[in-house]
């Protein structure tokens, strides 16, 4: 009977010890992510001076066509960056397990 409730016991430790684990890989992969999210704003903002000092000395002669493209382009860049992470992770994950 004793061995039976201490194998119960032993069981359930375990069994919260994997939730921890769950718990903590979940947390340090939302840290990633949050990490990722600051560098994309920061790269958002560089970019959105560096187009705001570039139009500034432009007043008069905007070209709203480049403008466009650029955005666009840089669009374009931002989500072939995020796939490359997520291919990365991706092979991480296969990686390890």
């Amino acid at each position: 009977q004793n061995e039976k409730e201490l194998q119960d016991v032993v069981k359930q430790q375990e069994e919260k010890m994997f939730q921890l684990i769950d718990k903590s890989g979940e947390v340090t992969r939302l840290k990633e992510e949050v990490s990722q999210l600051k560098r994309l704003l920061q790269h958002a903002e560089t970019e959105a001076r560096v187009l705001w000092e570039e139009m500034r000395g432009k007043e008069h002669q905007v070209d709203t066509t480049y403008v466009q493209e650029r955005v666009m382009l840089q669009r374009e860049v931002n989500k072939l960056r995020l796939l490359l992470l997520e291919k990365d992770e991706n092979l991480q994950l296969t990686d390890k397990y």
